[in-house]
């Protein structure tokens, strides 16, 4: 059992690390479940797999469940209003914690409801992904994607609690632990690089199931987010910014496939972190060699190191104007995050999109 802190005030909570937790839940959610009843919002997929678990150990306690269709597309406006009136419907109260069982999408959709819902209630993450479990569900970005760009419509909204279990990620597909690998080589990336060789090291051991691996990268990972958030939990200082490596270059990538499940979340932020990588050599910020070795530790992963491997084809203009919608963009300009090393990146807010453009014309489709 791991207990990592998210210290932020009054709004501070634990990440709780357990393998087999899940099974656990009744007495780990008891703080945060009033009136005997448990509200719990979760996907198709996950109701088939992990949610027996918890109904299990919920047993004894009103139990209402909301099940909304799998896939990015449920993180919109009428998913929303949908998944509101449901929670009207059952009564939920602002002392109540909405539990969000799922992936990203169920923890960012069912965060941003609790939100706004009667000005704000509760809720609890229960992630069952790797990619939630290492990135999104800590740190409070709640929202939803519009037709402009992902993202765009949200509120940063603190869980009271965040339960993982890393054996609910036996039931996961293999690309999808894939793409939430991305994001635990992102911790390295930024600036561990002894975490990146450990990555190297142990990433496929991870990836084939290894649970003491797969424990101690998530638990490192949920670690070094808790330090960002803590010290600029709504991306003041540039510190928290960091944690977007690869995702503006990704981000328009997902954008190009429709936001679709031809390139997931994951798979786009690797391709967005060799990209970084490589127009930061470019730049003569980093070696050729570092942006090598980024790219070949995620091609060895699986997952995409660029354009081609990503399936993207369009040009650098039109993945620029993708760009222009990024929830970033202050005064006209768009900060990048690059990097002088592995475990050395750092914001950017002198690069011209143009400059983008013309990078992204030069990789291979």
């Amino acid at each position: 059992m791991i207990i990592v802190p998210v210290a932020l005030g009054s709004r501070s909570y634990d990440v709780h690390i357990e393998n087999g937790a899940l099974d656990r839940a009744g007495a780990l959610l008891a703080p945060w479940i009033k009136r005997d009843r448990a509200i719990i919002v979760t996907d198709a997929n996950v109701a088939a797999t992990q949610l027996p678990r918890l109904r299990t150990a919920l047993a004894g306690i009103e139990q209402h469940v909301i099940t909304l269709a799998p896939g990015e597309g449920t993180k919109s406006w009428e998913q929303l209003e949908a998944l509101t009136d449901q929670l009207l419907e059952v009564e939920v109260e602002r002392g109540d914690h909405i539990i969000a069982l799922g992936g990203g999408v169920i923890g960012d959709l069912v965060g941003f409801a609790a939100a706004i819902l009667k000005r704000g209630c509760g809720f609890v993450q229960i992630p069952t992904t790797l990619l939630a479990q290492v990135d999104s569900s800590v740190g409070g970005k709640t929202a939803i994607n519009s037709k402009a760009g992902k993202n765009l419509i949200g509120a940063f909204h603190q869980p009271g609690f965040v339960l993982i279990d890393p054996s609910v990620l036996d039931t996961l597909p293999p690309r999808e632990q894939r793409a939430g690998y991305a994001e635990v080589v992102k911790y390295g990336l930024i600036d561990d690089f002894a975490f990146f060789e450990w990555c190297e090291a142990n990433g496929a051991a991870l990836l084939a199931g290894d649970m003491a691996a797969r424990t101690h990268a998530i638990a490192k990972s949920v670690a070094a987010k808790a330090r960002i958030v803590a010290a600029d939990e709504r991306e003041t200082a540039d510190l928290r910014a960091l944690l977007n490596l690869g995702h503006t270059f990704g981000h328009a990538l997902e954008a190009d496939k429709g936001f679709s499940d031809q390139l997931l979340h994951g798979e786009a932020v690797a391709a967005g972190m060799a990209l970084a990588f490589r127009f930061s050599a470019a730049r003569g910020l980093c070696t050729a060699q570092d942006a090598a070795r980024a790219a070949a530790h995620l091609n060895a992963a699986g997952l995409p190191d660029g354009l081609r491997a990503a399936g993207v084809t369009a040009n650098g203009e039109a993945l620029v104007r993708h760009m222009l919608h990024d929830k970033k963009m202050t005064g006209g300009t768009l900060p990048f995050i690059l990097t002088r090393g592995i475990g050395q990146s750092f914001v950017d807010k002198s690069v011209g999109l143009a400059e983008v453009a013309a990078f992204l014309d030069g990789e291979e489709r």
